[in-house]
């Protein structure tokens, strides 16, 4: 599954391992071809010297503190704005950032007004660093990517992470197999004869897991602000990180609340997530069983039926409490912070890495539903 890493990996700058003294961009030769209305105020044609070099701020910020927050945070506990950090080291961050994205649209040819919106806004706002819309540039040379950043979800996540669609297959392709040697061992001779409810576990153990790393997936965040008439617990829920462990990006910071907001926000979208698929694999399982009883008598009363509700409602506690933490833990803490400054660059490695960690993951998360599992009585000790 590591190998599967390499068809989605594209290539990136290094920019966690240089530093702002040695980090410059050649000479600018271009023609100043941007329309009026790709400027925003204080940046015309005018201020632009032919003979500027651009310092590219890293994607994420290195340093954390005060719970995670990285820059002046004037708002963020109060969950407006996200901690945007409008005055002092975050204004001029936010101006940094701005002039830097600027000048690498001017520099490939890139009109402001061709890309999309959302990132078009964050770029007027300085919200994001240099180095993401170079990201942005290099995932524009592939053709599945190019599609993929149609969509806002994995624009945000493919911007913060050049792995996550590997990280998506190692986890669904781990899945796949390990639900299905369980399926296997647990069926033995009757495998084969009972093929729809496998494959209906497998698919929901698929959803379940794409979810599991899609939820927590560290992200760039480009959502627009919510408007005025909003309410105050859905203003601080949307300024939260997706992942309450990320680093933030330079010009942006999260207060330790908002933090613990994206845990709570994403335990509930889990809870949803792992309820409806439990609830679809077992009303599945227990009407296949009822339909062999009913065909052959003497099969009749050899496998007791699963309760749907109480196991649902475990399970969907279980994704939201355990596997919300885990992969949290595992995406924001072991891959963001740890394998990427260790790995940038060498892929190959830091895919088998994520690819290890994300097995053994996956194993301890089986274990420990089956200790939760007798603990609260849906499944008996033999």
């Amino acid at each position: 599954m590591a190998i599967t890493s390499s068809f989605f990996c594209v290539p990136t700058p290094n920019t966690s391992s240089i530093s702002e003294s040695n980090l410059t961009r050649p000479h600018l030769s271009f023609s100043p071809r941007l329309s009026s209305s790709s400027f925003i105020a204080g940046f015309s044609a005018k201020s632009i010297s032919f003979n500027r070099r651009v310092t590219i701020s890293p994607v994420f910020s290195a340093s954390i503190d005060n719970g995670g927050s990285d820059n002046n945070n004037n708002n963020g506990g109060s969950g407006g704005g996200g901690g945007d950090g409008d005055g002092g080291e975050g204004g001029e961050d936010r101006d940094r950032n701005r002039s830097e994205a600027m000048m690498l649209l001017a520099e490939s040819g890139t009109e402001l007004e061709s890309l999309p919106k959302d990132l078009a806004a964050a770029i007027k706002s300085g919200k994001i660093p240099g180095s993401v819309i170079t990201r942005f540039l290099e995932l524009q040379r592939s053709a599945v990517m190019r599609w993929l950043m149609q969509f806002a979800g994995f624009r945000e996540r493919l911007l913060a992470d050049d792995l996550f669609l590997a990280k998506l297959a190692m986890e669904c392709g781990v899945g796949v197999f390990t639900k299905t040697a369980a399926e296997y061992e647990k069926r033995r001779e009757n495998f084969f004869n009972e093929l729809e409810v496998v494959f209906a576990d497998v698919v929901m153990a698929i959803i379940a897991d794409f979810m599991l790393v899609y939820l927590p997936a560290p992200t760039v965040s480009l959502r627009p602000p919510l408007t005025l008439s909003a309410g105050g617990l859905s203003k601080f829920f949307h300024n939260c990180p997706d992942n309450a462990f990320q680093i933030a990006m330079s010009g942006t910071s999260y207060s330790l609340l908002q933090r613990l907001g994206a845990i709570a926000r994403n335990g509930a979208k889990l809870f949803a997530v792992g309820t409806t698929s439990s609830l679809v694999g077992t009303a599945v399982t227990n009407a296949f069983i009822k339909a062999k009883g009913a065909v052959d008598k003497t099969s009749e009363g050899e496998v007791e039926t699963v309760p749907i509700l109480s196991t649902s409602v475990a399970y969907g506690v279980y994704m939201a409490v355990s596997s919300n933490l885990r992969y949290q833990v595992l995406a924001g803490v072991v891959e963001q912070r740890l394998l990427e400054p260790l790995l940038h660059q060498h892929k190959l490695a830091l895919s088998a890495m994520c690819f290890a960690v994300r097995t053994g993951n996956t194993f301890l998360g089986s274990l420990l539903w089956v200790d939760y599992a007798r603990l609260i009585g849906i499944q008996k000790s033999h």
